[in-house]
């Protein structure tokens, strides 16, 4: 079978490829594809084939993905970006195996029977974990439904008790959604996060195993905390208009004027610090274990680190300046001075890291937001531990400042506050026109929650050393990862949405200002 696919699928298989919404390489140019093994799994009658293929660009590193295809007849006037032709003339071909319930199924069923399905160079394996049996529940229940909307993975929800992450990219070694997750859950009584109950791997013949999918506890939830924050900002800045609200509250005031729903909202924000801090705590509660034992700031990883920042400097600015002429006319000013202060900026980085740092690293988050949280309308669930699926599975390991964590969500509730402005909700009345009126209160909720924020959470750390000691020390390295982390969304606004590229200007300015 693997060289029957390998005749007669790789050269359809860019154009599948960048119909999904999974698929990560779009903006590559594809130099080619190659299958690396074929896996039946299922019955031969519901028989799926999980392909294994390296996509080879024409510029930067290969990439492994996972693509589960069924069997079938291909229709007449199909659409060729959903389905791959044999191309033996027989109109025989394949389709996204994910729109068959049967495949879903059998995703549970492996993990449930620890199965193990041979392909042609390796083997897919499940395993339970001790929760399994559980979380299931004794009613059995386990309907699959297939989540609409995802990016880099697809999900299934079985029963409303269990959800599946499939990871379509792949990499060698153990993802650290599963790595962290087990550990949280197991190991140090987290509480806050979904209890893993399985997974699958992909072994190969030859190589270390990858994590092909996690099975967890599925939370009940009201959505994720940026729905939940930006529905709520939507109606404060409507009442604002409406009203034609033009002086500012203090950010401490902001609360008692915005009524009981923005009350709620910061003091939930509040909370999400502690429980920002109850996290960072479990992670640093390890000292034995090699994977998860706290180390402290050395000269070469501080060094590296600051070698990694001038490097992402050079590259937005240098990307900010060629793609000035798309910028929005509002933010062209600012756009030139932002790019005139490269040096600024890498200096700024040389200062933070050229003293010793006195603080422990540990493992992190790694990708923390809004959108990384689940609200459950009294409290808050935080998921997805696997990073920033961009990076290689090895940096996404590599121990660092909690504050990172810290920096990416205080730069969420930034792009929470405008969310609102830049791409209003269906129904929402706000003017386009009358943005410039309230972006202040956005600019003042966006502080308020901030500091609700820190509030909490530096007062729920306590004196656990992954911080610095001294307030000024703190304040400095977060800063750093402030500033870090609105370059990054800069080159990525550049990219993908121009007309958002005001939110981490204004971020980077005024963290040059301060």
């Amino acid at each position: 079978m693997l060289s029957e696919l390998r005749q007669s699928l790789p050269a359809q298989l860019p154009s599948f490829l960048v119909g999904r919404r999974w698929f990560g390489g779009k903006a590559r140019q594809i130099l080619g594809v190659d299958i690396l093994d074929a896996i039946p799994i299922g019955s031969d009658e519901k028989r799926a084939i999980v392909l294994v293929i390296r996509v080879k660009y024409l510029e930067g590193a290969e990439e492994t993905y996972s693509v589960p295809l069924i069997t079938g007849q291909s229709k007449d006037g199909a659409d060729s970006r959903r389905t791959l032709e044999m191309g033996n003339g027989s109109g025989f071909g394949f389709r996204d195996a994910f729109s068959s319930q049967d495949f879903l199924a059998e995703l549970l069923d492996i993990i449930e029977r620890q199965n193990e399905w041979s392909g042609g160079k390796g083997w897919l394996r499940g395993f339970r974990a001790r929760s399994f049996s559980e979380l299931l529940g004794s009613s059995g229940a386990r309907q699959p439904k297939l989540l609409t909307g995802e990016q880099t993975n697809s999900s299934i929800i079985y029963g409303e008790r269990l959800i599946l992450k499939f990871f379509r990219r792949i990499e060698e070694g153990e993802n650290p959604d599963l790595e962290i997750g087990r550990f949280l859950t197991e190991r140090a009584g987290f509480r806050q996060v979904p209890r893993i109950a399985g997974f699958v791997e992909y072994q190969p013949q030859e190589g270390k195993s990858a994590t092909q999918a996690i099975l967890q506890e599925f939370v009940p939830n009201q959505g994720d905390a940026w729905r939940y924050a930006v529905k709520t900002l939507t109606a404060f800045y409507e009442r604002v208009e409406n009203a034609g609200e033009r002086e500012i509250v203090a950010p401490e005031k902001l609360s008692e004027f915005g009524g009981e729903p923005v009350a709620r909202l910061l003091e939930g924000i509040g909370l999400l610090g502690k429980r920002t801090a109850d996290l960072h705590l479990a992670l640093f509660s390890e000292h034995d274990d090699p994977a998860f034992a706290p180390q402290p700031f050395t000269v070469g990883f501080q060094n590296n680190l600051e070698a990694s920042f001038a490097d992402l400097t050079n590259r937005t600015l240098r990307l900010l300046r060629a793609r000035i002429p798309n910028v929005p006319a509002e933010y062209k000013q600012k756009s030139f001075e932002i790019a005139a202060r490269e040096e600024d900026i890498i200096l700024r980085f040389r200062t933070s890291l050229s003293a010793p740092i006195e603080a422990m690293r540990t493992r992190i988050h790694g990708d923390y937001h809004l959108g990384q949280v689940l609200y459950t309308g009294s409290d808050f669930v935080i998921i997805d531990f696997e990073g920033e699926p961009a990076r290689p599975l090895a940096e996404r390991r590599v121990k660092q400042s909690p504050l990172q964590d810290v920096a990416g969500m205080l730069r969420s509730f930034h792009y929470a506050a405008f969310a609102p402005l830049l791409a209003p909700p269906a129904g929402t009345s706000i003017s386009p026109t009358r943005v410039f009126n309230v972006s202040p209160w956005a600019e003042a909720w966006s502080r308020c929650a901030a500091n609700r924020f820190l509030s909490q959470y530096y007062e729920n750390s306590g004196a656990a050393n992954y911080l610095p000691a001294h307030s000024q020390a703190r304040a400095k390295l977060l800063e750093m990862y402030l500033l870090a982390k609105a370059i990054y969304e800069l080159g990525y606004e550049l990219n993908n949405r121009p007309t958002w590229v005001g939110i981490p200007l204004e971020g980077i300015s005024a963290l040059l200002s301060s």
